[in-house]
């Protein structure tokens, strides 16, 4: 998901003082800004199609041009929210679920076509021209004020209005003065309030929108929940069908032989007795690993740092930790996180080759949690329905993250998620 959940707040008053003042600066300043940047935008955009058969030299101008976009609907929207606390949804960069080089196009094409990203830059658009207006006012306010006091250093004739072209007689410069002051303050003010509505118009989702998309994510959430829990069901099917059930038999048959050798054979009934022992402790070991994998105890009671801890010392193959966390995440999205980083330390264990793995868990902004696995095997993984990726994405689907795996052919393969904390 590119964004997080909005945040519920009171509608501002648009025409407060403070509001005003503040709107009518940052649009005087879009004025000078913004003509650079769109002009910038343009250049990226004439230049890259124009270049596009050209060695593929225009795909470059076109990437910079997409990525420009975002950080100016980046902008904008933090500047809106600064500005007047709609509480809008804080923007991030959308992601692909597909590796290699299809993921990272596709990734592109969906920051391209992401509506939030082109309501902020039509919306710095909007102000950018609303700008425009505000610089030649703010002339006209400073000339009327020159004009208002004029007769005290321009004893008789005609005085200039600034940036009006138009002439007063020292006789009428104080009432014109004020006059042209008081006018392009009042549309100075009326500009910036209109920007508020127009900003509010623009980048705040409506009441349906909200509750669509709130829908829409429950939808895709609860689809990943039941396609994780399928997953994992499967999962314990198979490790007791092919694991625990087999060695569970195999301890019943010796046993059995072992009570028929009782009275003829009692040092072979002894060594059959050991041996359905030491089949029974590891048929105990088996089960703990499969408790272990469906609930992890010690992050409940310890939490996520020491439950990654013990499962790095467990690996069959070094694991570099690296957790920084201030406080503890919600159940959900700590089991969440902790099993990407179990399935992926055992699939690095199993298929990649590596010598080493690194794992970083981090707080972000907007109350995400996030975590990093990367090894520097032979790469090449990917998700197939019923795998273990497959359960650990739609489980990070299911509280609610995003799940991301890069692992090009040759290596190195990385997973990346994250998981609102609060999930």
């Amino acid at each position: 998901m590119s964004t997080t959940p909005p945040r519920t707040r009171p509608r501002s008053p648009l025409a407060s003082p403070v509001r005003v003042a503040g709107a009518a600066a940052q649009l005087a300043a879009l004025g000078v800004v913004g003509p650079v940047v769109f002009t910038i935008l343009i250049t990226l955009l004439s230049v890259g199609v124009s270049l596009v058969l050209v060695l593929g030299v225009g795909l470059l101008f076109l990437l910079a041009f997409v990525y420009a976009l975002y950080a100016l609907g980046w902008l904008e929207t933090a500047r809106i929210d600064g500005l007047y606390g709609f509480g809008l949804p804080v923007r991030r960069p959308r992601r692909s679920p597909k590796p290699g080089f299809g993921g990272f196009v596709h990734t592109v094409w969906l920051q391209f076509i992401d509506p939030g990203m082109w309501r902020g830059v039509a919306n710095a658009a909007i102000a950018t021209i609303l700008g425009l207006v505000v610089l030649p006012l703010i002339g006209v306010f400073a000339g009327g004020i020159v004009l208002a006091f004029s007769p005290l250093f321009a004893g008789s004739g005609i005085v200039a209005l600034g940036r009006t072209g138009i002439d007063v007689a020292v006789a009428w410069a104080v009432p014109a003065g004020i006059l042209a002051s008081v006018f392009a303050l009042v549309a100075i003010a009326g500009l910036a309030i209109l920007h508020g509505v127009i900003a509010r118009a623009i980048m705040v989702p409506s009441r349906e929108a909200q509750l669509a998309e709130a829908a829409r994510t429950s939808n895709v959430q609860r689809a990943g929940a039941v396609r994780a829990a399928e997953v994992e069901r499967t999962r314990i099917e198979r490790d007791l069908h092919d694991g625990v059930q087999p060695r569970l038999v195999s301890v019943g048959m010796t046993l059995g032989l072992a009570q028929q050798k009782v009275a003829t054979d009692p040092a072979a009934a002894k060594e059959l007795i050991a041996e359905a022992h030491t089949s029974t402790k590891a048929a105990i070991t088996e089960l703990r690993q499969l408790a272990r994998g469906i609930h992890a105890s010690v992050l409940d009671d310890r939490g996520l740092d020491a439950a990654l801890s013990a499962l790095a010392s467990r690996s069959h193959i070094p694991v570099g930790l690296d957790v920084r966390l201030s406080a503890r995440c919600s159940p959900t999205a700590e089991a969440a996180v902790y099993f990407v980083i179990a399935e992926s330390l055992t699939n690095a264990a199993k298929h990649s080759r590596a010598s080493e793995c690194r794992v970083l868990v981090r707080e972000r902004e907007g109350g995400m949690l996030w975590a990093r696995v990367e090894d520097n095997g032979i790469g090449g993984a990917h998700v197939t329905p019923g795998g273990g990726l497959d359960g650990i994405s739609h489980r990070v689907i299911g509280a609610g993250g995003t799940f991301r795996l890069d692992s090009p052919v040759g290596g190195p393969t990385t997973v990346e998620v994250s998981v609102p904390c609060a999930s």
